[in-house]
């Protein structure tokens, strides 16, 4: 296989832009009418993304042991759309021939062929996670909403219990989806640890435009059921090289991951001091902090400093969320999350300040909690 080929004629396929999904995706349609349903209209701008990804993650075969995880996890995640092993075949077949539109006479029966296979080994990478995960955990889980408080204009907190044991970790992340938007689902973390009582903790913002946010805050109700996918994610969870003190920096609803953090170390029993910096633009946007404050009065290893940065008229702490937490940074391993644009710029910030990289903890995937992008 000729994988500095595919490399080249992927980035060549990718100049055109968004003209690539628009023809990958009506081949796709036109020869498997079927499957149109399951990319409907409000998945969009996640279905253009897939094919960039598909693109890239093919096109970089020859590093496939980097990305099985990855490619596993999709596998098992895209149960929830109920993709079976049928489908995976006209996906390659809707590919192979964008790539031959665009590609034109650049397009070789050898180029083909190297195309096929690297599809094929990409997919059988997710069709055998896919079929690894249904016999032991569902496409989904049920939860019922317990509960749903309106923190403050735009962002509302939602309990809700699960059917049937649920595993993740503190810092994992999950899709989500609610009858009021069939079939759109997004990626939100937990606010807690996990709980004798199944109940979970979500953390939602509302965003523009964003579907699936505006119904969680605006329409959900106690009584109503949630659909909630697998626990993903790593790069936000408390591992076993991660020793000693915790530094936390936390931006809107991207606290709710870092707030499970902390449920963790109280239930394990504390053996370390956590920092935790809620920044927020506004006073009214430290949502959270009655709650936090609570916690940090019951433990006292855990110290909570909120941040403001656009209100003059905040009595408290005022500036970025990174600039006062780099004034307490002893050597801890730093958690950030956030929106993208406060976890990159907050992410330059420690290390211009020399926090080492291997201290660094955030999760690029899902950077922003309850985003929806």
């Amino acid at each position: 296989m000729d994988t500095q080929a595919l490399k080249d004629s992927w980035h060549l396929v990718s100049r055109s832009g968004d003209q690539v999904p628009l023809y990958f995706y009506s081949v796709l349609f036109l020869m498997n009418p079927d499957v149109r349903d399951m990319f409907p209209v409000s998945m969009a701008r996640q279905r253009d993304k897939l094919v960039g990804a598909l693109g890239k993650v093919i096109s970089n075969v020859d590093r496939i042991e980097e990305v099985v995880p990855v490619l596993q996890q999709l596998g098992r995640d895209h149960r929830k759309f109920a993709v079976n092993s049928t489908h995976y075949p006209a996906v390659g077949q809707a590919l192979l021939a964008t790539l031959e539109h665009f590609l034109g006479d650049r397009w070789t029966p050898a180029l083909a062929h190297d195309w096929t296979q690297a599809y094929n080994l990409v997919a059988q990478v997710m069709i055998d996670a896919a079929n690894d995960s249904s016999k032991v955990s569902p496409p989904w889980w049920e939860a019922e909403i317990l509960s749903h408080e309106m923190r403050t204009l735009g962002i509302a907190v939602i309990r809700a219990r699960l059917n049937y044991q649920y595993p993740f970790r503190p810092g994992q992340s999950a899709s989500i989806s609610y009858a009021m938007r069939p079939r759109v689902w997004r990626f939100y973390s937990f606010a807690n640890a996990p709980r004798q009582d199944n109940t979970i903790d979500l953390h939602v913002r509302m965003v523009d435009g964003g579907v699936l946010s505006s119904a969680l805050v605006m329409g959900a109700r106690r009584g109503e059921m949630l659909r909630v996918g697998a626990a993903v994610g790593e790069r936000l969870t408390l591992t076993a090289d991660v020793q000693g003190d915790l530094l936390m920096i936390a931006g809107g609803t991207g606290l709710a991951p870092l707030k499970g953090l902390v449920e963790q170390i109280a239930y394990e029993g504390p053996t370390r001091r956590v920092d935790l910096v809620v920044g927020a633009r506004h006073s009214r946007d430290l949502y959270d902090y009655e709650a936090l404050a609570k916690m940090a009065a019951e433990h006292p290893w855990l110290n909570v400093v909120p941040v403001v940065s656009h209100d003059p008229f905040y009595r408290g702490t005022r500036g970025y969320a990174v600039d006062v937490a780099l004034q307490g940074w002893r050597g801890q391993h730093v958690y950030v999350c956030g929106s993208e644009e406060m976890a990159q710029a907050t992410v330059g910030r420690l290390l211009d300040a020399g926090v080492p990289t291997e201290q660094i903890h955030f999760d690029e995937f899902t950077s922003d909690k309850g985003r929806e992008s």
